[in-house]
């Protein structure tokens, strides 16, 4: 018989791959985007996970809009908060793994390490305190847990999405033929989305539970990051580096927010590639994603 997991948010960029992942490893899935359950009523996801009884549920949903959260902190809060409790409810409810995604924006980017689960948080906008409001609730109310912080989601399900990822974004610039500008004061872990599903699944078929970081493992500036795309696509755009004080936008961001695999790396999964790689297999996925179009 088949196992049995459930992923909300599966049209969404990490989504899809969850979804491919668990699929190639033998799982009956069990994919919903927002028009299909709304993690915000809590009859709702209930009654969808009561009709399916997962061993597993993922939770890739997000309201993610991270300047327009600043003026719409409710919005916010319903999705990457108090959402989360309706799904730690209902996966108890159903004896059922909650896997949750939480972001490097919980840091407030003044450590200048990479961070670990043990570090301090402290979020610096609205975005990024409903994203830790749902850690603590997915840890309040829920038996069986794995929480996993991320950085940076770039994979070819953006191809599908209405905001894309910004690998998609600096190619969109590229073909205006104006000079691109991105921040060099702003140090993140960008993450290939397929990779980051195939480790969170392996945590969670390994009995693993808390907090886990899986990043990039490579700490590097939007800057070099643009630059290290237009270098594998074979582009030469004016590229600019630019600075924090230079690009104001609404929401304050960690200006660094790398992330330590290292708990991950001594539960004994594999280390993640170096970011040219990841980038390389992204564009590769996207050649072979366009000509299936």
């Amino acid at each position: 018989m088949s196992r049995k997991a459930v992923v909300f948010g599966s049209a969404g960029q990490l989504g899809t791959e969850l979804v491919r992942t668990l699929r190639e490893r033998g799982y009956a899935v069990e994919g919903w985007d927002r028009t299909e359950v709304d993690i915000t009523d809590a009859a709702a996801v209930e009654r969808a996970l009561a009709g399916c009884d997962p061993e597993a549920v993922y939770n890739a949903a997000a309201y993610n809009q991270v300047d327009v959260a600043e003026r719409e902190p409710r919005a916010a809060f319903l999705v990457n908060a108090l959402a989360v409790r309706n799904l730690a409810l209902a996966c108890r409810q159903v004896d059922a793994l909650l896997v949750h995604f939480s972001t490097d924006y919980v840091f407030d980017g003044f450590a200048r390490h990479p961070y670990a689960e043990d570090d301090a948080t402290h979020p610096l906008g609205a975005y990024a305190v409903s994203k830790l409001a749902g850690e603590l609730y997915a840890q309040a109310y829920s038996d069986r847990l794995l929480v996993v912080r991320t950085s940076g989601v770039f994979g070819t399900g953006g191809l599908n999405t209405a905001r894309g990822n910004f690998v998609e974004l600096m190619l969109r610039l590229a073909q205006s033929g104006q000079p691109i500008r991105v921040v060099e004061d702003h140090v993140a872990s960008p993450t290939f989305g397929p990779l980051l599903a195939r480790r969170t699944v392996d945590l969670a078929e390994r009995g693993h539970k808390g907090l886990f970081h899986i990043g990039g493992g490579t700490p590097v500036s939007w800057f070099q990051f643009a630059r290290s795309i237009f270098e594998a696509a074979g582009l030469q755009p004016t590229l600019r580096a630019t600075n924090e004080r230079e690009y104001r936008t609404p929401a304050r961001r960690p200006k660094y927010s790398a992330l330590s695999n290292g708990k991950m790396e001594r539960a004994a999964l594999e280390p993640m590639p170096p970011l040219r790689e990841a980038i390389e297999a992204y564009f590769a996925q996207r050649k072979a994603a366009l000509a299936g179009s």
